[in-house]
């Protein structure tokens, strides 16, 4: 086995050249004779814009051109892409209501921040001072952002083309049997929880340096993004209407995605745009206060839910109705995320008969709503557990065995029997009782009872979380040997935003040509190099990039073949390839005579049409997987004040195969941080009345920090998926997808013994306070 292969804790290889600075993102390319552009926004979260006066702003000195949406109206461009609203019929069978966001609002404005105008000058800081010379006239209209009251019929309506503020009403599943499980019950449980909206907060903000040659009749644009070609193609085809061939887009590294940074922004356009129109590069930057206002956030549902139970506290059926809050355009995937992207993931790993799930989809004058960090399924994932712990304590089967009664029996693996989850591999039961053992569950009462004389409540919450990764999609790869440096180049289509994918794709390809780290060079990112790519999302990265990889590995080992028969004068059927123990060799079965696979490479270019040796590998993989596993978390809370403490944190998770146990156990904290903060505090809020951002900087918008969490113990059960070739189950997001049910419910256990019931995300020292002493105060 060579040293860097397959399952191997291996350093990620990629960090000495990001952590001396060799990192090259976004904002770290500059052009000759690049301008800078300005994005004028609106000060208004609704109003009609009665006029847009540029003469101050275009006589400013360094002032370059000043851009508004009526100019890119005549010019022909089209809208920012909002694809997934056709995928969306509602529950009479016609199309969901289609939403209209130019690249610049042209007669309304429907959020705080909504881009206006684009200023160009020679620096940033004139472009600055001249966007404060752009004058707009307003007439403000009434505004709505709260979710549930934008589907009250007495709202304000945002678009009046729709006749109210509802986008679509959805619904998937058998209604009249879930509604019949419920009448029949012997016991039903009901929940309102509220998923708290999130501003996405990506280390890295966006950027985009825009250029155009003219002699080719084509545009070049950097930006960090989560994959070049889908990018491409949404702003090609949607906005510029130019053939996608025109186009190039070219991503380094990233500085954090989480979904947001898939998406085609007016920003991209404009730069493009802008570039064609002044025969210079144009680049923009967003600082942070930007971003709050620009980017797209996540999550904001309301849900009523009701779990039905027999007799002995089995599920008979599941019906949820929920408000989802799609912002005041309908982003690329937003309609999407509520509906199609969490389907059936609300049954979780138990055996449901029946189940049905209403969405209504709401406009507010909001940023828009898209995917963030498991984009629907930690939705479904919260709203399932919370239903199950709360059913448990009702019941009086507590959280675990109510789990236990319901999950799909490892033995009946692969299961598929809907409307649960098609699974093909798991064990729940088994995850189960290792985090329980890892808990120190027996022990716990003890531990609650000593931490009450201090005056202090403690709580143990539960999760058994599943996702689901994408499929159904074709990922490409290449592989070129270059003979000046001996090393093998790789190209994938998948996009790194920081999850360690060149160290990946380097030990898988290590594993599959026997080849030192040092060896091999992972590149991504340039939507010339190859004819399309899956991007970066959906936790499908690890299967879809090395299952093209590992095409494009067998078809240059059989191409060597080829050439090291000729060479050693041997029949094609008798060559072998040797990738292993440190050797990279062509060798005639049964005998020592050999031949290098960089000096194959050398013949290769006297006897192929291509310069060396190369292949590319195509891979589509039609089956999911199914990450899952059981988290726990014990809080400690003071009674008097308020404050609490996260002093355990367990996680037992099923990825499958691991190709590398340190980089997932990265992957694992990352997400579960992500979804402590979401339960532990981050919260975006509006004001009602005037629906401005009152959570504007990280002044106002809480982030988790070091020393609000604990130490992670987290391990795994190596369950192989049987739905793709290296048996592995995608790691990204599964952490964002345990973690918040796993503290609300902890926390929920803590305060049941003071007569607390329900709390919502986010718990704060102040919330649980109030629930606390509220709670006491009724008591008395």
């Amino acid at each position: 086995m060579v040293k860097f292969g397959v399952g191997q804790s291996v350093r990620r290889v990629e960090d000495d050249r990001l952590i001396t600075g060799g990192g090259r993102y976004a904002d770290d390319f500059r052009a000759p004779g690049q301008a800078y552009m300005v994005v004028v926004r609106s000060p208004y979260a609704h109003a009609k814009i009665l006029s847009v006066d540029t003469e101050s702003a275009r006589e400013a000195p360094g002032v370059l051109d000043v851009l508004t949406g009526q100019e890119l109206q005549e010019a022909g461009l089209g809208e920012v892409s909002n694809a997934a609203v056709a995928l969306i019929k509602q529950r009479d069978g016609s199309p969901a209501f289609k939403t209209t966001r130019h690249v610049l609002a042209v007669d309304r404005v429907r959020h705080a921040g909504d881009a206006i105008a684009a200023v160009i000058a020679e620096s940033e800081a004139a472009a600055r001072d001249a966007a404060e010379l752009v004058m707009i006239d307003f007439e403000e209209l009434p505004v709505v952002v709260d979710t549930e009251k934008a589907a009250d019929p007495s709202s304000p309506v945002i678009w009046e083309e729709a006749g109210s503020n509802l986008a679509y009403d959805w619904g998937k599943g058998d209604e009249d049997a879930a509604r019949a499980a419920i009448a029949n019950a012997h016991h039903v449980t009901k929940l309102k929880l509220i998923n708290n909206r999130i501003v996405v907060n990506a280390m890295e903000p966006r950027a985009a340096l825009g250029m155009y040659d003219k002699e080719q009749d084509r545009y070049t644009l950097h930006v960090p993004s989560q994959g070049v070609h889908g990018l491409r193609d949404r702003i090609a085809n949607d906005t510029l209407k130019i053939p996608p061939e025109k186009l190039r887009v070219i991503t380094e590294d990233v500085g954090g995605g989480f979904g947001m940074k898939t998406f085609a922004y007016p920003e991209y356009p404009l730069v493009l745009y802008a570039a064609k129109k002044l025969g210079r590069p144009v680049k923009w930057t967003a600082d942070r206060a930007e971003s709050f206002l620009s980017d797209t956030q996540g999550r904001d549902h309301v849900t009523e839910a009701q779990l039905a139970l027999d007799a002995d506290g089995r599920i008979l059926g599941i019906y949820i109705d929920t408000i989802a809050n799609l912002g005041a355009y309908q982003s690329q995937f937003g309609a999407f995320i509520p509906t199609l992207a969490p389907r059936d993931m609300q049954a979780g790993v138990y055996k449901v008969p029946a189940i049905y799930n209403h969405v209504r989809a709401v406009l507010t004058n909001t940023v828009p709503v898209d995917a963030y960090r498991g984009a629907g399924r930690p939705e479904a994932s919260y709203l399932i557990e919370r239903l199950m712990d709360q059913a448990g304590h009702e019941t009086g089967l507590g959280p675990i065995e109510i789990r236990r009664r319901n999950f799909i029996p490892a033995e009946e693996m692969p299961y598929n029997q809907k409307p649960s989850l098609p699974f093909d591999s798991g064990d729940f039961n088994r995850n189960l009782n290792d985090a329980l053992a890892k808990a120190d569950y027996e022990a716990f009462e003890k531990r609650r009872a000593e931490k009450a004389k201090d005056g202090k409540l403690l709580g143990l919450g539960l999760c058994y979380y599943v996702e689901r990764t994408a499929a159904g999609m074709s990922e490409f790869a290449q592989l070129a040997v270059d003979v000046e440096t001996n090393v093998v180049h790789a190209y994938t289509g998948s996009q790194t935003n920081g999850q360690g994918h060149e160290t990946v794709w380097t030990q898988f390809i290590s594993s599959r040509l026997g080849l030192d780290a040092d060896q091999i060079v992972v590149h991504s990112g340039d939507s010339d190099v190859l004819p399309g790519g899956a991007g970066t999302g959906g936790s499908k990265a690890v299967y879809m990039a090395t299952g093209a990889l590992g095409v494009a590995s067998d078809t240059l080992i059989e191409k060597g073949k080829q050439i090291a028969a000729n060479e050693l004068e041997a029949a094609v059927a008798d060559i072998e390839y040797r990738g292993a123990d440190g050797e990279a060799v062509f060798a005639v079965v049964g005998t020592d005579k050999r031949i290098d696979l960089f000096e194959v490479a050398r013949k290769a270019e006297g006897q192929t049409d291509s310069a060396a040796l190369e292949a590319a590998g195509e891979y589509k993989e039609a089956g999911n997987s199914y990450p899952n596993g059981a988290h726990i978390c014990e809080v400690e809370i003071d009674r008097d004040t308020g404050d609490f403490e996260i002093t355990r944190y367990i996680a037992v998770d099923d990825f499958g195969h691991v190709i590398n146990p340190m980089i997932v156990a990265g992957q694992v904290h990352g997400g579960i941080v992500q979804g402590l903060g979401q339960a532990m505090g981050e919260r975006t809020v509006y004001d009602e009345e005037s629906g401005q951002l009152l959570t504007g900087s990280f002044q106002d918008y809480w982030m988790p920090r070091a020393d609000d969490l604990p130490f992670f113990d987290t391990s795994y059960n190596e369950i192989p998926s049987k739905n793709n070739q290296l048996g592995v189950k995608g790691a990204g997001e599964a952490g964002t997808v345990g973690a918040p049910s796993a503290f609300i419910n902890a926390i929920l256990d803590a305060l049941r013994v003071a007569g607390v019931e329900n709390i919502d995300m986010p718990v704060t020292p102040y919330s649980l306070w109030k629930a606390l002493h509220g709670a006491e105060e009724k008591a008395a």
